[in-house]
């Protein structure tokens, strides 16, 4: 039985047995930016992706880009020109999505646990305020009369069901995310006591998912429960953020996401949703779809040594930059993602290798035993799907090392 390989990476070109980057060879690339390592992210493939899904989903869906999976203000403004909203999750966000001039009222923050001072930034902002908890509800009334300032409100909702096979769960059960489904009637009540502005919904209960059947199942389960809560809202649904889920490929076996199919039940309940509901607007969530095959994480060789029979490569980047990648970021069972010799695209002579970052702890491995062009020191390590919780979800700091430069090209 063969072993599963990874899928093929077709989205970043090759000429002249080097990887391009934004159509710049990756060692000028290096050059240009002074110093490995560092991440790289090519504008026209995320173009390319947002015109895809444009393409492909029903015609009326809003796209919205949540900054959380890649918040560099540079991407960050590209998208903000592409899609229909920013999503955030932090003030910092907030500040970010502010920055790129897209008008508030197409920016959502979401997240449980917003201080104060975060309720009252969004305040001021006019954004709109996602509710996690009955709780954050007074809360943000509360300052909302103290600022003279009609909160714009959805109510995250918490479903009973989830997003099956989903690489990581934000619905079903009990979970700190939203508020659960059979309490949001009493929580619409106690809104339209209050003077807050009631836009819609977010449903949102998994993410980085490959089955196209199990997201048709939970955006149909999604798009019913909206339905029925709507009955108790105070006003009518304007919004509803069915969330994403849409994956990438990251392991051998990985299969890119098939989105006819799920375009095509979107378009059937968009239909039905318009003669219940034909003022709301329906929003798609995305993160990791938009950005994380767009881009690459460098590092260079700086040592090549053997240990015992087994070689190992040795690289001036590692976890602290790259957590995802050395497997301590949600897998299980550590498996490797995509990897190359960005300059040695090709190459008859192979080996089996082991790259490592310099951190003293075994922790840091980049890639296991992997099958490669054999590499020298001072040849470029590329490891693909990095454009999305790469740099912001990793311990920069640990061991000081210095933090690596992000380019959008």
């Amino acid at each position: 039985m063969k072993k599963p390989v990874h899928a093929l990476q077709t989205h970043f070109q090759v000429e002249h047995d080097c990887l391009l980057v934004g159509s710049i060879p990756l060692m000028r690339l290096a050059q240009r930016v002074g110093s490995t390592p560092f991440f790289a992210y090519d504008r026209a493939l995320i173009r390319s992706r947002v015109e895809h899904l444009r393409t492909v989903l029903p015609t009326g869906i809003h796209l919205h880009y949540s900054i959380k999976a890649n918040p560099m203000p540079a991407l960050v403004q590209l998208l903000a020109g592409l899609v229909d909203g920013l999503d955030v999750a932090s003030a910092g966000e907030m500040k970010c999505a502010l920055d790129t001039g897209i008008s508030p009222q197409y920016i959502s923050f979401a997240g449980p646990g917003k201080t104060d001072a975060e309720l009252a930034q969004a305040l001021a902002g006019s954004i709109n305020i996602h509710l996690e908890s009955e709780t954050e509800l007074e809360r943000l009334d509360k300052l909302a009369m103290a600022m003279g300032i009609t909160p714009k409100v959805v109510v995250r909702v918490n479903p009973a069901f989830e997003l099956k096979s989903s690489g990581m769960k934000m619905g079903g059960g009990a979970k700190q995310f939203g508020i659960d489904a059979e309490m949001v009637p009493q929580v619409l009540k106690r809104i339209a006591r209050t003077s807050m502005d009631f836009h819609g919904f977010q449903i949102f209960c998994g993410s980085q998912n490959l089955k196209p059947e199990a997201i048709i199942e939970a955006q149909s389960n999604t798009f019913q429960l909206a339905i029925e809560l709507a009955e108790y809202a105070p006003q009518a649904v304007r919004l509803l953020n069915i969330g994403g889920g849409f994956g990438i490929p990251y392991f051998p076996g990985d299969l890119p996401l098939n989105l006819e199919p799920i375009a095509d039940n979107l378009k059937t309940w968009v239909t039905k949703l318009k003669i219940s509901s034909p003022e709301t607007v329906i929003a798609i969530e995305l993160g990791r779809y938009l950005v994380g095959e767009a881009g690459i994480y460098v590092t260079k060789v700086i040592d090549r040594k053997i240990s015992r029979g087994q070689i190992f490569l040795v690289t001036d980047g590692g976890m602290h930059h790259h957590l995802a990648a050395s497997g301590n970021l949600g897998q299980i069972i550590r498996k490797n993602y995509p990897v190359v010799i960005g300059n040695k695209m090709s190459g008859t002579e192979r080996e089996l290798v082991s790259i490592v970052g310099p951190l003293c702890t075994p922790l840091d491995l980049l890639a296991d035993q992997m099958d490669l062009v054999k590499a020298d020191v001072g040849d470029l390590i590329v490891i693909f799907q990095s454009g999305a919780y790469g740099l912001t979800a990793s311990p920069n700091d640990f061991l000081s090392h210095v933090k690596p430069l992000e380019v959008l090209v």
